[in-house]
């Protein structure tokens, strides 16, 4: 396997399974230190298990993503070993109940917000000086396209994922004089325990898996791409402008 990604220091989120779990296997095993982060220990460690038996490395991070002062925390630990971070894949999320917006709950709310927006905020506010250090610092963000179609009883979804799209569009207008670039993803439907737990009456064999498209999304993260501030719909494998 080739090691195009030798050298580079890459953080993944919801690491422990689906695509983020691919996605953080694929950059380990073509060289890429991988900083894998996920409240599943287990996963992570099957994880840990893969990318070492392919001669890669990986330190793994059993963390709540809503124990922010645990991200303060991280960005510091980071520069304390590496003095940069090359890539930051922000994968997880949460789905939250599918209902109409005046009967969700605020803890509910909260919840969803506090792991789709608010985490990927203060992971910014971390990180945003490790991958200034990189000389191609890339971010990424997966989101939905229930950000754009704002599908009735599918609040949750559409408001966390807007507001995630409009934080990453703004991060990457403010970083238009660094090497950085910083852009937004879309899967598309993939065969994933979150789809499986939104639309549980479709035929998951009709669908990617999550190694074909992670496949795809960590192209995104190599210092050759030159976009920012855009969505990649992967279905069309088209860059998408706002």
């Amino acid at each position: 396997m080739q090691k195009d990604f030798e050298g580079r220091v890459a953080l993944v989120t919801g690491a422990s399974r689906g695509i983020g779990y691919q996605i953080a296997k694929q950059l380990g095993e073509r060289g890429a230190h991988v900083i894998a982060l996920a409240r599943t220990v287990g996963g992570l460690e099957e994880l840990d298990d893969e990318i070492t038996a392919a001669g890669g490395q990986t330190t793994l991070v059993p963390l709540d993503l809503t124990d922010f002062d645990a991200l303060d925390r991280l960005g510091a630990a980071i520069f304390e070993r590496w003095k940069k971070l090359d890539i930051l894949v922000g994968n997880a999320g949460m789905l939250g109940v599918l209902s109409p917006l005046g009967h969700i709950s605020p803890k509910d709310f909260e919840k969803v917000m506090a792991v789709n927006v608010t985490a990927n905020w203060r992971l910014i506010r971390s990180l945003d000086p490790l991958l200034r250090q990189s000389e191609a610092g890339r971010a990424l963000f997966l989101t939905s396209v229930q950000a754009q179609t704002c599908t009735a009883f599918w609040g949750l979804q559409s408001v966390s994922k807007a507001a995630v799209e409009a934080m990453a569009r703004t991060w990457a207008q403010e970083s238009l004089q660094t090497s950085m670039k910083i852009n937004l993803a879309d899967p598309g439907p993939t065969r994933t325990g979150l789809r499986a737990k939104a639309m549980p009456g479709e035929v998951a064999e009709n669908l990617p898996s999550p190694g074909t498209v992670a496949a795809d999304l960590i192209e995104l993260t190599k210092p050759e791409v030159l976009e920012t501030g855009k969505l990649y719909d992967r279905c069309s494998r088209e860059w998408m402008t706002f």
